[in-house]
């Protein structure tokens, strides 16, 4: 940090590619497609280099608020703007599913459906559960390092994760069959 503070690219690009699958993961759970994802994972990085000076925090806790702060923009940015992007209109496949070439074919549509529809569910949360939902049980980070994050009080993350998983799971229950058996619960 004290050489990335005194302008060394170098130790930078070590921080960047120590980091960067973890804000891109971040990102596109947030956002719901590539395109955003990698360019809001950009500006992280790039805004984390200009102001590197300022972390005072653990490197990791203060990117991943950037780039939480910087996917709240983007998302503000495309209600005032909505637009629709059209390789993913072309495609119809979502971004995030990667074929498993020892599964069934239907196996990997149903995976690939399930996929699609946790995504759907995380993008229908509100945008601070979705935050908290996508760092604890997407990146794995702990609830401190969350609340570091956010700047939010531990309590305060516990709460929106449990009403964030709640109605994950309402949601998710909307669409039994697409869950494995085990997961199927009955009424």
């Amino acid at each position: 940090m004290e050489r990335c503070r005194a302008g060394d690219v170098a130790a930078f690009n070590v921080l960047v590619e120590a980091h960067q699958d973890t804000v891109f993961g971040l990102c596109l759970r947030m956002l719901g497609s590539t395109q955003p994802a990698e360019d809001v994972t950009q500006e992280t990085f790039l805004s984390a280099y200009r102001n590197v000076g300022r972390c005072r925090d653990a490197f990791r806790a203060w990117l991943l608020r950037i780039a939480v702060n910087a996917c709240t923009d983007e998302l503000r940015r495309r209600r005032r703007r909505p637009q629709l992007s059209l390789d993913d209109a072309s495609t119809g496949a979502s971004q995030l599913d990667l074929p498993d070439p020892s599964e069934s074919p239907e196996d990997a549509a149903l995976r690939g459906e399930l996929s699609r529809h946790i995504q759907s569910g995380l993008m229908a949360l509100p945008l601070d559960q979705r935050a908290a939902v996508v760092l604890r049980d997407v990146q794995g980070l702990s609830y401190e390092e969350i609340a570091q994050a956010l700047r939010l009080s531990p309590g305060t993350v516990k709460s929106r994760l449990s009403r964030g998983r709640a109605r994950l799971r309402d949601l998710l229950l909307q669409q039994r069959e697409l869950l494995p058996q085990q997961f199927r619960l009955t009424d």
